[in-house]
């Protein structure tokens, strides 16, 4: 079984749903247009993604570890 260990705090995780939805909610409310409406929705998918997973695979890349206690 594939096992991702978690590299986000608890705060981090509430911060980045609370953006995340913000975001889309910019979108759907139609605050964006054209382009920039794609790049906030991939944007806003991907944050909402990785702090229900709690990992985020840029962060492991520059390093980041997160020691739950």
């Amino acid at each position: 079984m594939f096992f991702i260990k978690r590299n986000l705090p608890q705060w981090e995780r509430a911060l980045r749903i609370t953006i995340g939805l913000g975001m889309v909610w910019a979108v759907w409310a139609g605050l964006t247009m054209g382009i920039v409406s794609w790049i906030a929705g991939a944007t806003a998918a991907t944050m909402l993604l990785t702090a229900f997973v709690g990992f985020c695979p840029a962060c492991a890349l520059a390093g980041r570890r997160y020691l739950e206690k």
